[in-house]
Formats: structure tokens, C-alpha cells, sequence
């Protein structure tokens, strides 16, 4: 890890160094995420399971998909299952999902590759390690980012974006120390490869040791950071956190992230983070299971159309590439 990088970040465009007079975000708190499995019991971590959701708008949930080593045969992914009002965000950093919706659509997404799925009105949906990984075993790591949609685009016509590891927006911090991959989004007049529906910035970011990047941060997005591995602090406070903990920022234009002088040992050298902002949407969110909408009586028509077919039905032959 991380798949997506390069032997010299200072050959990479920089992100240029904010303004004096920018405002920092303070780190308000720090959060450990709950390990869990999901799917058919692959290892789960639910980064942000102990956050207000008024911290998360527009998000609804991550989920770091292992680190893990399966051994050959060992390798799981979920069953069918429906979605509706919400787009998925499926980040693999080492290994392979394959994935196959009942609209016809679906594809391979391997080291450094974003599968972006607009659910919209509904679809089925499923997502498995292809053929020869689970024959041969592997690591595998990921996230997967829950991105909530208004309600004005809720019912929308399901759609995908593969957004290959090549094509993500590599830069550099003004300094050289941090490698900082944009997948969707705008820092410092850069602009990633996803297009989004609700505003949004999804960075992945690796800080040397010892190095500190600040970044500029939209004023009126919130802001998150999360450890897929090693330590280090976030704020100019200097608030302590790792692998498996999630970091929420307050106001402020500005982004701060410090990796400690010495990594633990882990598969990366130095501290890897995920930062996440968006656009507040400020409206009622009514969540249960595959289905986030704006009301109870909206859930109960999601679940009644699911029960009903109306969100698809699963391919007589449904063919995953392994």
C-alpha cells in the first residue's frame, strides 16, 4: 500500500501553501471506528460509527475493507442486495472486487481504481472477489464511502464512473513531503477525476515521516480524516491519532496533517490518510439498511418496491469476469 505512487513526489505539480490570513480547523475530536464484517464476513472497520451525523452531512458512512491477507479460498464479497437514494464510493488500494448491478452494469476494480455507483431510484447490486483471488488468496484493502444524494435527486437514474488509478490527480505538498492522490473534487485550483452529484473532495494522502502538510479547505464544507495505516496528528494542535480512527474538524479554510517522526510497523512507510469534505444538504435523513431517504413513509416505498421487483431483478445468468 498504496498502490497509486511515485519514487519522487517533488516531479509532481505542488499544491500551493495557503494564504498567512487563512483560518485553521481546529481537530474537534477523535473517534476509534468498530470492527465488524460485512457481506458474506469479510473484516470491516466502521470509521465513522461513532460520529453525529450532523458532522458526517453529506456522508452517511465509511467502512475500511480489511487490511487483510486471505489465504487461498478465503476471500469474500457480499451477496445481492438493493440500494436506493445515495451513491457508493468504492476505493480499492491492493486487490481486486468485481462488481454487477441488475441494470447490465458492472466492471473490475483493482490497486488505486474508484468504482463511483449512483444508486438513484434503485438497483441490485453486488460486489465479490474475482474467481482467481479467491483461488489464490492475496491481500486486499479498500473504503467504501455512503455519499448522500438531495432529495430532489434521490430517484435519478442509476449510473457508474470507473475511475482508474492512472487517471487520479497526483500532487504534491509545497514542501515535497506528503503525496497527495485527488480522486474527486478541488484543492488548490486542481481538479480530481470524479464528478459528483453532491459537492464534494476525496483525497488520499501519504505524509512522510516527520512531514506536515496544511492544505486549503473549502469554508463551507465540512471536514474529515481518517488512518488507513501508521500515526500522526491532525490540527496545529497536534491531536494524536492512527490507523482506525477518525478525525473531525471544525470551521476554518485550512487543513493540517503531521505524520510522527516514526511509523509503526505496518505495509506503508509512512502515514496514510483519507481526508473528506463536502457540502452540507441539511435535510432529514432516513436511513435503514440498503435505503437512505428523507422520511419513514419514503424507506417503507423503497422496501415495498424492492419486495415487489421494481428495483431489478437478478440476471438469469449473471456473469462476474475472474
Amino acid at each position: 500500500m498504496p498502490a497509486v505512487t511515485v519514487e519522487n513526489p517533488l516531479v509532481l505539480p505542488r499544491i500551493a501553501a495557503p494564504a498567512e490570513a487563512a483560518t485553521p480547523r481546529p481537530a474537534l475530536a477523535v473517534s476509534t471506528a468498530i470492527e465488524g464484517f460485512e457481506g458474506e464476513g469479510f473484516p470491516v472497520r466502521r470509521a465513522f460509527a461513532k460520529i453525529n451525523q450532523k458532522y458526517l452531512d453529506p456522508f452517511i458512512m465509511m467502512d475500511q475493507m480489511g487490511e487483510v491477507d486471505y489465504a487461498a479460498g478465503e476471500p469474500k464479497g457480499t451477496p445481492w442486495h438493493p440500494h436506493r437514494g445515495f451513491e457508493t464510493v468504492t476505493y480499492i488500494i491492493d486487490g481486486t472486487f468485481v462488481h454487477q448491478d441488475s441494470h447490465g452494469g458492472g466492471g473490475v476494480i483493482t490497486d488505486g481504481d474508484t468504482q463511483w455507483m449512483t444508486a438513484g431510484s434503485g438497483l441490485l447490486h453486488i460486489e465479490t472477489p474475482p474467481e482467481s483471488l479467491v483461488l489464490s488468496g492475496g491481500l486486499f484493502h479498500g473504503l467504501q464511502l455512503w455519499v448522500n444524494l438531495p432529495a430532489s435527486d434521490k430517484m435519478i437514474a442509476p449510473k457508474y464512473q470507473d475511475i482508474r488509478g492512472g487517471s487520479v490527480k497526483l500532487l504534491a505538498s509545497p514542501d515535497g513531503g506528503a503525496l497527495v492522490r485527488l480522486i474527486a473534487g478541488e484543492i488548490g485550483g486542481h481538479q480530481g477525476p470524479g464528478a459528483t452529484h453532491t459537492p464534494i473532495t476525496m483525497i488520499h494522502v501519504s505524509v512522510n515521516p516527520g512531514a506536515q502538510v496544511t492544505l486549503p479547505w473549502r469554508a463551507d464544507f465540512n471536514a474529515l480524516a481518517y488512518g488507513l495505516a501508521g500515526s500522526g496528528s491532525a490540527g496545529e494542535e497536534h491531536r494524536p491519532f492512527h490507523m482506525g480512527q477518525a478525525v473531525v474538524f471544525g470551521e476554518g479554510d485550512t487543513l493540517t496533517i503531521r505524520a510522527d517522526d516514526k511509523q509503526p510497523d505496518s505495509r506503508s512507510a509512512n502515514f496514510e490518510v483519507v481526508l473528506l469534505g463536502g457540502l452540507p444538504i441539511r435535510e432529514p435523513v432516513a436511513w435503514y439498511g440498503p435505503f437512505v431517504m428523507n422520511s419513514h413513509t419514503e424507506l417503507q416505498q423503497a422496501m415495498d418496491d424492492f419486495q415487489a421487483g421494481r428495483l431489478g431483478t437478478i440476471p438469469a445468468n449473471p456473469h462476474l469476469p475472474g
